[in-house]
This record gives C-alpha cells, sequence and structure tokens, in this order.
C-alpha cells in the first residue's frame, strides 16, 4: 500500500516539475500537421472572447469544450476586413479600412490550394448570386467576403452559402464561410449568431470528428475593449481537447492550414509556426 502512495506521489511531482498538471492536455508529440480531407473555417464579427460565455453562447462554450480552445488567440489589426484579408493572404494588402471594392493579384491560401490541385470554396451568407462582386445586398457585406478580392481565385469559388454541402463528402478541402451581418454578431445579438453556429454546422462539427476532416471557428476582431482578444476553436479529427494558452493570431490559423496541405507560408504567416501541439 505504501509503494502505491508512493507511486502516485512521485507521478504528480514530476508532472508538475515538468509544468504540467494532470488537467493539461497532452498531444502525442505531434511534429507537424495533419493533412485533413476536409476543412470549414467560420468567422464571426467584432466580439472579445470575454463576451462569449457559458451564459451568452451556450454553443460555443461547449464546441470549445469539445476541441482546442485557444485562450490567448489574437486578431490582427481594427477594423473588419483587413482580417479577413489577413487570414486569408498572410497580409492586409494595405487595407485599414472597411471600403469596398477591394482587388488584388498576390497570393491566397485559395489559390495556393486550386493551384496544387486541391479545392477551395468560399460561402457567403444572404450574397444574392454565386460570384456576386457587389459591395453589398440585403444583410451581405462584401467586406466580410476575402475570396472575393483576388484575382487568382475564380469566380466559380465564390459561392452562395445555400450551396454548402449537406453531403460533407463533397466539401471541397478548404472552405471558408461567412454568416451575414446579423448571423455573424455585428448587427445581432451573441445568442443569435450563437444558435446559427449550432443549426448549421454541428452537424458538421460532429461528422468531422470521425471523417478526418476539422471545423475551426474564430472571430475577426473584438470590440476595440481588450486588445483584439477573440474566440478560436479547433474541432474535429485528431484534435485533443482542452485550453491551449500559447499566443496565436490570424497568421497561425492561416500557417496551420497551408502546412496541412504542404503549402508555402504566405506573408505575415512565415513569420510564426504552425499549430502543432493540439493534434493526437
Amino acid at each position: 500500500m505504501f509503494v502505491r502512495r508512493f507511486t502516485v506521489a512521485s507521478a504528480i511531482v514530476a508532472l508538475v516539475g515538468a509544468g504540467l498538471t494532470a488537467a493539461t492536455p497532452q498531444a502525442q508529440a505531434a511534429t507537424t500537421v495533419p493533412r485533413f480531407d476536409h476543412i470549414v473555417l467560420v468567422m464571426f464579427e467584432n466580439k472579445s472572447t470575454s463576451q462569449i460565455t457559458s451564459s451568452s453562447a451556450p454553443y460555443f462554450t461547449s464546441l470549445a469544450a469539445q476541441g482546442a480552445k485557444f485562450t490567448q488567440s489574437y486578431a490582427i489589426t481594427h477594423p473588419s476586413q483587413p482580417n479577413y484579408i489577413a487570414l486569408f493572404s498572410g497580409s492586409t494588402q494595405g487595407v485599414t479600412d472597411d471600403n469596398c471594392p477591394k482587388t488584388f493579384s498576390a497570393n491566397n491560401v485559395g489559390a495556393q490550394l486550386i493551384g496544387a490541385g486541391l479545392s477551395f470554396n468560399g460561402y457567403s451568407e444572404s450574397m444574392p448570386s454565386d460570384g456576386y462582386t457587389g459591395c453589398s445586398s440585403g444583410t451581405y457585406r462584401r467586406k466580410h467576403n476575402s475570396w472575393v478580392d483576388f484575382s487568382h481565385v475564380p469566380a466559380a469559388s465564390n459561392l452562395t452559402y445555400a450551396a454548402f454541402p449537406t453531403d460533407y463528402t463533397t466539401l471541397p478541402t478548404v472552405a471558408f464561410v461567412s454568416p451575414d451581418m446579423c448571423n455573424d454578431m455585428h448587427d445581432c445579438s451573441v445568442a443569435t449568431g450563437d444558435s446559427w453556429l449550432r443549426t448549421h454546422l454541428d452537424s458538421y462539427a460532429q461528422w468531422a470528428k470521425t471523417h478526418n476532416s476539422l471545423l475551426i471557428v474564430t472571430f475577426d476582431e473584438d470590440n476595440w475593449l481588450s486588445l483584439n482578444h477573440i474566440y478560436t476553436a479547433f474541432v474535429g479529427a485528431h484534435v485533443t481537447a482542452g485550453s491551449y494558452s500559447s499566443k496565436i493570431t490570424h497568421y497561425t490559423v492561416l500557417r496551420t492550414i497551408e502546412t496541412a496541405y504542404g503549402l508555402p507560408a504566405l506573408g505575415g504567416a512565415a513569420n510564426v509556426s504552425p499549430i502543432t501541439y493540439v493534434w493526437s
């Protein structure tokens, strides 16, 4: 009996000495990012991580508990538009406002994927038609649709959210999803966005866990009150659930997606490391 007590105590001392606790999530010494069959990234609007709580956003909270929650995740700048562009291309491309339109010839993750023989689609809720290039329509805003700004991304990759497949095996390699101005929390409540995410993407999140796929949920920026500290979570296959305190940004997320498919790091993504410590 004494031997067993000593063994357990020694193990605890060893963990503490290594800076770990039994509650610390531990990946199995991953050295790279899994090559997922599908990645879906959805971006919400203008809320700090302190606003995404168990009372205001129960589904966001539940989702984070199912995967990797990044407690030190930060946007790049203000306002909205340059953050969308940065996550897509590794640079704000000099954009400092939400004015429309913007058109760039710079490389980006959509063009990278297509050039590598993979696939990319962006899905925008409330956009009036596939391939639309207008600045706004109803509750759709082009400033939240970064892929339409790049000449190297074909019009066929700029789709309405109505085209998002229910048969997830038919998804492109990487899909970016932009809810409309209400459902992304820009004009409506946190509860509205929470309900939208649960209704529209929970089935994909659960499917992804057993189909070598990943859901990334993040925000463009905060509410200007918390140093651009935002909610980010990864849910899906190979993810070791837990909270992770290493600092990440939109460039880190881009670098992680690029690394999953062996793509060169673009711009600011080349100055950060991909996330390798959450995979089992």
